[in-house]
């Protein structure tokens, strides 16, 4: 029973590398630089990385893309002829959103996709270590591109059912899911720990980017004809998705390039007694787990602590048995950051569906103006990010970082609720801060934080498992995005005050949650400065 283990992730390993081949449009670029760019050749690790780097930006913010104009176009699709003002040839709702009820249908268009996206996620980021990640992610965008297609031409074939729309917001939800375990994987796979919550930080801009990007093409169109605001963006993720089949190196391996894994063993060796409490807590909750993913003989005395050859492709760090949910959740702060990303992204989502209606609601804007002023929350969203990671790198306190902000963002919140209507000025300048301390925590969290822990210590570099822990994590916070957007519409039937209260009391859970982690960050920070007096 004991050989079968390797025997199977043998015949593992060699299906993932008869897909994971060279894709065409590498090829073609590795002819040419042999022949007339030979510096560039010279440099193909970097040029790979920044490949990856721009591709996975660009496939993410089309993913984002693709789910705002929703967002855009609720105001046209339920509106009232007897409380706008409808110009020539415009339209003045669409059935069946027209009515009464448009709130509660939109509700349920909303939670079709995020309940599914949510659920989905789990089985996505099974079935992302399993296959090439090059054909996962492009089936995945142009299969959405299809679906976000879908719901715009509803217009033009005079569709008004509304299972047709449920159904496409389903569809839509099940293949969103192939994106976040995939780019995040393949980031993981290509970039080293070093400045990781910069890096990422820079990186996950790409949600804000492809949400003002789809604020913005949806806006151009929602007066005219809102059939557009689906039918651009769905063309636009399609098309991305075929660059990536064409030019997506999703192992560093199969283009000759083998990460260095001594820095890893090292750093391994040499981690800090918190990850070290942390890999013998897992030993004694889950001995299977690394019977299951470690492949490495024991370290002894006689084991050189840096290899003498380049590691063969079989047995870089981006190969390993897979590991199951269960064990994943097993990893120390796992459970912790998945449920604190639940209510985070309950907040992020519940302003990202419903703030163009809010703006509408609460003051004398239109429709396209609103979207444009919504945008801002994601410009805000941009340097939360970015700050989130770089407060991270430099100390090295990731749940502390996302405590400070979560507890800032509580009274913007509120600030943001009595004070954001009374000028455009005002608005704007509470906006921005209002999703730099929203978006902040929800980007550490969904990027530089699931990469720590999918690589973590007690894994022993298996870098397979990546996939599983973002899954889980951003799985766990989309059933808070699903939950969030819904209570909202129900909620703010009765008024909108009550939406921002349950967004307050849901970013003071999420502090609630991450108590246990920031005491221990602040307990191996006194350790290490003890240490430091010592020495």
């Amino acid at each position: 029973m004991r050989e079968r283990a390797p025997r199977g992730a043998a015949r593992t390993r060699k299906m993932s590398n008869n897909y994971n081949d060279v894709p065409l449009g590498i090829r073609l670029v590795q002819r040419l630089s042999r022949h007339c760019c030979t510096r560039f050749h010279a440099r193909r690790d970097l040029l790979y990385k920044m490949s990856v780097f721009v591709l996975t930006f660009l496939a993410y913010a089309c993913y984002h893309m693709s789910r705002k104009p929703i967002s855009v176009v609720k105001s046209v699709l339920q509106g009232n002829c007897s409380t706008i003002q409808v110009s020539k040839g415009q339209e003045c709702g669409y059935a069946p959103f027209d009515g009464p009820d448009a709130t509660t249908l939109f509700g349920m268009l909303d939670s079709a996709f995020l309940f599914t996206y949510a659920i989905a996620m789990f089985a996505s980021g099974f079935v992302a270590e399993r296959v090439s990640l090059r054909y996962f992610l492009s089936m995945g965008m142009i299969m959405t591109g299809v679906f976000t297609y879908m719901f715009g031409i509803a217009r033009t074939s005079s569709i008004h059912n509304i299972w047709y729309f449920i159904f496409v917001q389903i569809g839509a939800g099940i293949f969103q899911t192939t994106g976040w375990p995939g780019v995040v994987a393949l980031v993981g796979r290509w970039f080293g720990r070093s400045k990781r919550g910069l890096i990422f930080g820079i990186w996950n801009s790409h949600t804000s980017i492809g949400n003002i990007l789809g604020t913005l093409i949806a806006a151009h169109y929602v007066e005219s004809d809102w059939a557009l605001s689906f039918v651009v963006p769905g063309i636009i993720i399609a098309a991305i998705g075929f660059l990536l089949f064409l030019f997506l190196v999703d192992q560093p391996e199969i283009v000759g390039i083998y990460p260095e894994v001594g820095a890893q063993e090292r750093r391994v060796a040499n981690e800090s007694d918190e990850e070290q409490d942390d890999e013998e807590q897992v030993r004694r909750q889950d001995p299977l787990l690394f019977q299951q993913i470690n492949y490495r003989a024991q370290p002894t005395e006689r084991t050189p602590i840096l290899s003498r050859a380049p590691p063969p492709p079989t047995q870089s760090r981006g190969h390993g048995r897979p590991i199951s949910l269960s064990h994943a959740l097993r990893i120390p702060g796992v459970v912790e950051f998945s449920l604190c990303l639940f209510f985070t992204k309950l907040v992020s989502y519940t302003f990202m569906y419903w703030l163009p209606l809010y703006i509408q609601t609460s003051s004398t804007l239109g429709p396209e103006l609103s979207a444009d002023l919504s945008t801002l929350f994601d410009v805000g969203g941009i340097l939360g990010a970015i700050a989130a990671g770089y407060l991270s790198d430099l100390s090295g306190m990731s749940a502390t970082v996302c405590t400070g902000m979560l507890f800032i963002a509580s009274p913007i919140l509120l600030m943001y609720q009595q004070y954001g209507a009374e000028s455009v000025n005002l608005s704007v300048v509470l906006l921005i801060v209002v999703g730099i301390f929203v978006n902040g925590p929800y980007a550490l969290i969904t990027t530089s934080v699931s990469a720590e822990l999918g690589q973590h210590s007690s894994l022993e570099g298996n870098a397979n498992a990546l996939a599983t822990v973002t899954a889980i994590i951003d799985g766990t916070g989309s059933i808070g995005a699903a939950v969030g957007p819904l209570l909202a519409g129900l909620i703010s039937t009765t008024g909108w005050q009550k939406v921002f209260h349950m967004l307050i009391l849901s970013d003071i859970l999420a502090m609630a949650l991450l108590a246990r982690l920031v005491i221990k960050e602040f307990g191996s920070l006194r350790r290490s400065t003890h240490r430091i007096r010592i020495e």
